[in-house]
């Protein structure tokens, strides 16, 4: 089971560029679906590389669904001779989305999210209208299905706040 929490805390303990998206983003807009991993989309440049690195190694990361002894070094030229991770961990699933399909790089994505207050410190995590796009642009079943609800979520608060003020 991901503790999402730790995963959480210790990405913004340790100063990591991160949006939130995929099913915690979800939930953090209301869904009711589960999820087992934590997915965010990262700042490439060598120093959030490192800080990722710093945030993640001691809890022993290894690509997700790999056979077990492939040899896997996670450091910072892994992380910058790569793009996307899912990686499982000590504390859980991750994923490290170095470009999202539908929005691109971290850069692009900051100004499509919102600051999110979790465990009483802040991080971000994209908008609900742009998790909608997101899902869409993934095309994944399971990305899909969630769709449906989304849309409801957006819907009703488009009723609660017809002006869209906050």
């Amino acid at each position: 089971m991901t503790n999402f929490r730790k995963l959480l805390e210790l990405l913004i303990q340790h100063d990591v560029k991160f949006v939130v998206v995929g099913g915690i983003a979800a939930i953090i807009h209301g869904s009711a679906q589960a999820t087992y991993d934590l997915d965010v989309v990262y700042a490439r440049d060598k120093s959030n590389l490192q800080r990722i690195v710093d945030a993640l190694a001691p809890y022993e990361p290894y690509l997700r669904g790999a056979p077990a002894g492939l040899p896997f070094r996670f450091d910072l030229r892994t992380l910058r001779n790569g793009l996307n991770f899912t990686l499982t961990t000590t504390l859980g699933d991750i994923d490290l989305i170095g470009e999202i399909t539908g929005a691109g790089f971290y850069d692009s994505l900051v100004s499509l999210s919102d600051e999110i207050d979790v465990m009483g410190s802040k991080c971000l995590c994209v908008r609900l209208e742009q998790l909608i796009h997101l899902k869409k642009a993934a095309g994944r079943p399971k990305d899909l299905q969630a769709l449906a609800e989304l849309r409801s979520i957006a819907e009703e608060r488009r009723r609660s706040n017809p002006s869209g003020t906050p």
